[in-house]
């Protein structure tokens, strides 16, 4: 069946709040997506965003970002006012997300609402708790012990508490009942509100993909919660982390700073806690890609304290045996595999043996230099073409700055000499819908035909990232009405 969809990650949503929820605004985007014919919205991780805002550096990898908790809808149950809300400085640019006031004023306005909201009397709170005490409590009690730290990474607190003492953990869960009750209550509401955004998507006719990256962050509940799941030594430090060896658009490598996992670990509990990942995921989403998918394969070891991956070895990854345990356990199940980037054989046959589809990035295809696999003309059908991912500039500003000899070749394989630079957009977009791949996916920003300003993310850098947001009504009658078109045209409805 093809389908086709759009990339808008939840924070680049449109609010009055300084960042995108799960707010009318959301509800207006999917109403926008069906009237376009589209049905596919493709999201980002929706974890806790710690240091450097990124949401694949995450505080956990099974709770969600309070910041995506929708204000207006606490305002109609009665625990905050419009008057309170409107009182904080959420920052006064439409298009930028300030993360620094987002901090400073999200967690103090949802502190007021939880201690007007009488939680612990609420039955179907504490159901929803005890339903996932298996990590909300080890994450709630994560949390607000970091926060009695100033925010420091659990390897920097005391050894007790660090190395989870059963002494220290019922002196900190004693003496931080209220702020840990407050975390899960957090929790309660993001869910609540995601499950019935979610469920007004797919009464649409929308289908969500989700998005979990392949590590969790050293500083999160995940690692300190469960240390046996890593490669960290008696101290709680991580013996070699993740990344990617230098190429041609890195000479030192990508230097992540994931902890690795230990594989044996994980296959001596026959990947229990990858399956619950997997699990919850889809209790999330209808669809799930899987960041780095060349990593179940082989992965690569940087060792720690390293600056750059230079230094870094290609480890064995668990291979097809955990997705053999992952089809046991939950049946057939719609993964994408992110698998850009250069591949071996043995990833090939990985993605093979699992059968899932693989992603095309229209920006991959046109270098002069070689022939490529994203060229449309080398697809099969089992794969996900995109115009570009998060981690991609925007189609019109990765056109403005490619060679004369790689636009030379776009243009000679897609016929459009006489096409207008501000209308490149729509060329790249009938590439990707015309094409045999089963399903498309187009950036928002790529519809609206936005240059490098609207980028999400550059990997590798800080700063900027992550901060960009749409424009409310930004897409016109017309425009749905060319996109519905174009979809109905390459029979994607």
């Amino acid at each position: 069946m093809r389908r086709s969809g759009m990339l808008l990650p939840v924070a680049s949503l449109p609010s009055k709040y300084g960042i995108g929820a799960f707010s009318k605004e959301a509800y207006d985007f999917i109403d926008m997506l069906h009237e376009a014919g589209q049905s596919l919205w493709q999201i980002l991780p929706l974890g806790p965003t710690g240091y450097g805002d990124s949401p694949y550096q995450s505080f956990s990898t099974f709770a969600g970002n309070p910041y995506f908790i929708d204000l207006d809808e606490l305002v109609k149950e009665g625990l905050l006012t419009s008057e309170e809300c409107n009182s904080y400085d959420w920052g006064n640019n439409s298009n930028y997300i300030d993360y620094e006031k987002i901090y400073l004023s999200r967690f103090k306005i949802l502190k007021k609402a939880y201690k007007r909201s009488n939680i612990g009397e609420n039955k179907k709170f504490n159901a929803y708790c005890n339903k996932n005490s298996w990590w909300i409590h080890d994450y709630a009690l994560y949390m607000a012990i970091k926060d009695s730290y100033d925010g420091k990474s659990w390897i920097e607190w005391d050894e007790d508490i660090r190395e989870r003492k059963e002494e220290a953990i019922l002196i900190y869960e004693k003496r931080l009942q209220e702020e840990i009750e407050f975390y899960k209550y957090l929790q309660y509401l993001f869910f609540n509100q995601w499950n019935k955004l979610k469920a007004y998507a797919n009464k649409k006719g929308i289908s969500i993909i989700g998005d979990i990256p392949i590590y969790v962050s050293l500083d999160s509940s995940d690692t300190w919660a469960s240390p046996e799941l890593f490669q960290l030594n008696k101290d709680c430090i991580p013996t070699a982390v993740a990344g990617c060896p230098p190429d041609s658009f890195c000479e030192t490598g990508q230097l992540w700073g994931n902890p690795l996992y230990d594989w044996e670990y994980h296959k001596f509990t026959n990947y229990e806690w990858w399956i619950k990942r997997i699990k919850q995921s889809f209790e999330l989403y209808d669809i799930v890609r899987i960041d780095h998918f060349r990593g179940f394969d082989e992965y690569y070891s940087i060792p720690y304290g390293d600056l750059t991956a230079v230094n870094g070895t290609w480890e064995k990854g668990p291979g097809i045996e955990l997705f053999k345990y992952l089809k046991e356990e939950l049946g057939k199940v719609d993964i994408i595999a992110e698998d850009l980037g250069f591949l071996t054989e043995s990833v090939q046959q990985l993605l093979k043996d699992t059968g899932y589809p693989g992603m095309k990035i229209l920006q991959f295809a046109f270098d002069s230099r070689e022939d490529s696999d994203y060229l449309p003309h080398n697809y099969n059908r089992n794969c996900i073409v995109y115009t570009g991912t998060h981690d991609n500039n925007t189609i019109c500003g990765w056109y403005k700055e490619i060679s004369k000899e790689d636009k030379r070749m776009s243009i000679n394989y897609m016929n459009n000499k006489y096409t207008r630079d501000n209308a490149i957009h729509w060329d790249f977009i009938c590439l990707a819908m015309r094409s045999v791949a089963d399903t498309c996916i187009i950036p928002v920003q790529d519809y609206l035909g936005l240059g490098s300003e609207a980028r999400i993310n550059t990997p590798s850098t800080l700063g900027m990232n992550w901060t960009w947001r749409m424009n409310k009504n930004c897409f016109s009658k017309k425009m749905i009405k060319k996109i519905k078109m174009l979809t109905r045209l390459y029979g994607r409805i």
